[in-house]
C-alpha cells in the first residue's frame, strides 16, 4: 500500500510539474547562468578544507617547509574565491528572484486568464476568497520555489560528489561510514515531509476560507449592522480562525519533527567523525590533517544537506502552490469557440429557440423543457411567471453564459454556438436588478461599455440614460468616486449608470432582468423612460416582476414548470383569462 501511494505520490508530482515547466522554459538561458554561478559559491566551501589540511600537514610534518609566503599565497587564493563567491551570490540573489517573479507574473497572468474564461457554474460553486488565495499567496511560494529549487538541489549534488571524491582519496572507510549516514537522514526527514505537505495544502485552504469570510462579511456590512449582527459576524470569523490556528498547529508540530530529525542527525555525524576518526588516529590509518579536513568537510556537507533537508519545507509550499494553480487551470473552460466559428458583426436580431432544453449541473431535473420561440427583429418579448420557472435562465443562454443541453437557439438564422463568444457577447447588452459598479470613477464605470470611448461619448450615453443631470451635479461630476460596489450612489443612480453603460455599447440585442423592481416609484419612472429609449430599435427580452411595466410589449411569454404556457400580447392575454389574468389580477389587487 504504501508503494501504491508513493507511486500515485510520484506521478502527481510529475503532473504538476507539467504545468510549471512551460514557464521555467523561456528562462532557462538564466537559469543555466544562476546555476553557473552557483557552482561559484561551492568553490570557497570545497577549497578551505585542503587549504587547512595542507597548513595543518606542514605544521605537523615539516613546519620549516610552513613559510610566510606560503600562508599569504593560500590566503590571496582564499580571499580571490570569496571575491568571486560575492558576486556570484549577488547575481543568485538578484537576477535569480528576479527570474521567479517573472514566473509568478506569468502565471498568475494565465490563472487570471482562465478565471475569465470559465463558466457561470464554475462561480457559482466556488468561493472568491479561495481563488484570491489562489492567485497571490500561493503563487508567491511558487517565485520561491522556482528560484530556490534547481539552486539548491545543483549545489547540494556538487557538494556531495566532490566532497566524496575527496574524502575517499583520504580514507575510504571512514567516508564510506560517513556517507552511509545520509540515506538514513534523508529516509526519516522525508517520513515528517509528507504530512507536512498535507497540512501546507489544509493551511492554504484554510486561510482561502477565512479570507472567502472576510470578503463576504465586509461585502455586506450594511446588511450586518442593519441586523445588528456584528456579534454573529465575529463569532462565525472566530470559528474559521480558531481552525485555522488548529491547522497552523498540526504544520508546526509535523515542521518541528522535521527539523529535530536533521539536528539529531547532524549531532551524530559529528560525533561519528570524531569517534571513528580517533580509533582511526590510534591506528594510525588517518593523520591530524586528514581529521581536522573531514571535520570541515562534514560542516560543509552537513551545511548543504542541512538547507537542502530545510528546503524541503520550501519545497512542499512550492508543490502546494502548484497544486493548487493546477486545479484552477485544470478546470474545463465549458464554453468556447468551436473551431472555424465566425465573427458576428452586423446583426438584424432575428431568434430562434429550437426545442430548447436547459438543466444545471446540480439539478436532477431541467430548467426549460423544449423550448420553441420565434423573436422577430425589433420585437419587445416580455417573460413572466412565478420564481424558478426559468425567465432569468432563458435569456442567459442568449450570450452563452451557459450552454443548452438540448436543442439549439439561432440569431439571424445561424447558430450562436457558431459565432465566436466574444462577438456574440458585444452584441448583447443586459441590465439586470442587481447593477454592479466597479470601484473607480462614474466616467470609467459607463466607458466600461465601450474602452476607450471618448469623454463626448460617454455624457452622449449618460444624456440618453437620463443620468447626466445627476452626474453633472455630484461633487466631482463625472470623477466622482462610486465607492466600493457603488455604495455612494442610490439604487436608481446606479441603474441608470448601467444603463448609460449599456447606451454606449449600443447593442442590438438587450436583455432586460427585472432592471426597476428594486426601486422607489420615483427612480423606477426615471429609469423606465431610459429603458423605453433603451429599446428602440433593438430586440428586447424583458424579465418582469411589477406586470404594469410590460403592457406594452409586443409578446408577452408566461412561464412555468410547464414550459411556456401563454404567449400573446397584454390584451390577448387578459381576454384568455389564464395564468397571466391571474397574475396580472393578483398584482393588481397588490397595488
Amino acid at each position: 500500500m504504501d508503494a501504491t501511494r508513493k507511486n500515485h505520490s510520484t506521478a502527481d508530482t510529475i503532473r504538476l510539474l507539467r504545468h510549471f515547466v512551460p514557464y521555467f522554459k523561456p528562462r532557462l538561458p538564466v537559469m543555466l547562468l544562476d546555476l553557473f554561478c552557483a557552482a561559484m559559491t561551492t568553490v570557497c566551501d570545497l577549497v578551505l578544507p585542503l587549504i587547512v589540511r595542507y597548513i595543518t600537514n606542514l605544521g605537523a610534518t615539516n613546519l620549516e617547509a610552513l613559510t610566510v609566503s606560503t600562508v599569504l599565497k593560500l590566503s590571496a587564493l582564499y580571499i580571490l574565491l570569496r571575491v568571486v563567491d560575492t558576486a556570484a551570490n549577488y547575481f543568485m540573489q538578484s537576477v535569480g528572484h528576479v527570474m521567479g517573479t517573472h514566473i509568478e507574473t506569468d502565471m498568475r497572468r494565465d490563472m487570471f486568464a482562465h478565471m475569465q474564461a470559465l463558466s457561470h457554474s464554475y462561480y457559482s460553486k466556488t468561493k472568491i476568497g479561495q481563488l484570491m488565495s489562489r492567485i497571490t499567496t500561493d503563487l508567491f511560494d511558487i517565485t520561491e520555489f522556482a528560484h530556490h529549487c534547481p539552486e539548491e538541489l545543483f549545489i547540494t549534488s556538487i557538494k556531495v560528489i566532490v566532497a566524496f571524491v575527496i574524502l575517499c582519496g583520504m580514507n575510504v572507510p571512514l567516508t564510506l561510514i560517513i556517507f552511509a549516514m545520509l540515506p538514513l537522514m534523508v529516509y526519516f526527514s522525508t517520513r515528517f515531509a509528507r504530512p507536512m505537505q498535507r497540512s501546507f495544502k489544509e493551511q492554504r485552504h484554510q486561510l482561502g476560507e477565512i479570507n472567502a469570510q472576510v470578503e463576504d462579511s465586509l461585502s455586506g456590512i450594511r446588511v450586518v449592522k442593519s441586523f445588528a449582527n456584528e456579534n454573529v459576524e465575529k463569532e462565525k470569523f472566530e470559528q474559521g480562525n480558531r481552525r485555522f490556528l488548529f491547522v497552523k498547529r498540526i504544520m508546526y508540530r509535523n515542521m518541528a519533527g522535521f527539523h529535530s530529525v536533521t539536528r539529531l542527525f547532524d549531532g551524530l555525524m559529528y560525533i561519528l567523525v570524531v569517534m571513528v576518526g580517533a580509533l582511526f588516529m590510534i591506528r594510525r590509518r588517518i593523520t591530524a590533517a586528514d581529521l581536522v579536513a573531514y571535520l570541515l568537510y562534514v560542516t560543509t556537507l552537513l551545511a548543504s544537506i542541512r538547507r537542502l533537508v530545510e528546503f524541503t519545507e520550501q519545497y512542499q509550499r512550492g508543490i502546494t502552490g502548484i497544486e493548487r494553480f493546477a486545479e484552477v487551470m485544470e478546470e474545463p473552460v465549458t464554453i468556447a469557440d468551436r473551431p472555424g466559428a465566425r465573427v458576428l458583426e452586423k446583426v438584424e436580431g432575428d431568434l430562434r429557440f429550437e426545442d430548447v432544453s436547459f438543466a444545471y449541473e446540480s439539478s436532477a431535473g431541467e430548467v426549460l423543457s423544449h423550448i420553441n420561440l420565434h423573436v422577430k427583429p425589433g420585437e419587445n418579448v416580455a417573460l413572466v411567471g412565478p420564481s424558478g420557472s426559468g425567465k432569468t435562465t432563458l435569456c442567459s443562454l442568449i450570450p452563452r453564459f451557459y450552454e443548452t443541453t438540448g436543442g439549439r437557439i439561432l440569431l439571424d438564422g445561424v447558430d450562436i454556438r457558431d459565432y465566436t463568444l466574444d462577438s456574440l457577447r458585444r452584441q448583447v447588452g443586459m441590465v439586470q436588478q442587481d447593477v454592479y459598479l466597479f470601484s473607480g470613477t462614474v466616467l470609467k464605470n459607463i466607458e466600461y461599455g465601450k474602452p476607450g470611448a471618448s469623454r463626448d461619448e460617454i455624457i452622449r450615453a449618460a444624456k440618453l440614460a437620463g443620468a447626466h443631470d445627476f452626474i453633472d451635479a455630484l461633487p466631482d461630476g463625472y470623477d466622482t468616486y462610486c465607492g466600493e460596489h457603488g455604495v455612494r450612489l442610490s439604487g436608481g443612480q446606479k441603474q441608470r449608470i448601467s444603463i448609460a453603460r449599456v447606451f454606449l455599447k449600443n447593442p442590438p440585442l438587450l436583455i432586460l432582468d427585472e432592471a426597476t423592481s428594486a426601486l422607489d416609484n420615483e427612480s423606477e419612472y426615471l429609469v423606465q423612460r431610459s429603458l423605453r429609449a433603451l429599446m428602440q430599435g433593438r430586440t428586447t427580452f424583458t424579465i418582469a416582476h411589477r406586470l404594469t411595466t410590460i403592457r406594452n410589449a409586443d409578446t408577452i411569454l408566461v412561464l412555468t414548470d410547464e414550459g411556456i404556457v401563454e404567449q400573446g400580447n397584454h390584451a390577448e392575454l387578459m381576454a384568455k383569462r389564464g395564468v397571466y389574468y391571474g397574475l396580472y389580477s393578483m398584482y393588481r389587487e397588490e397595488e
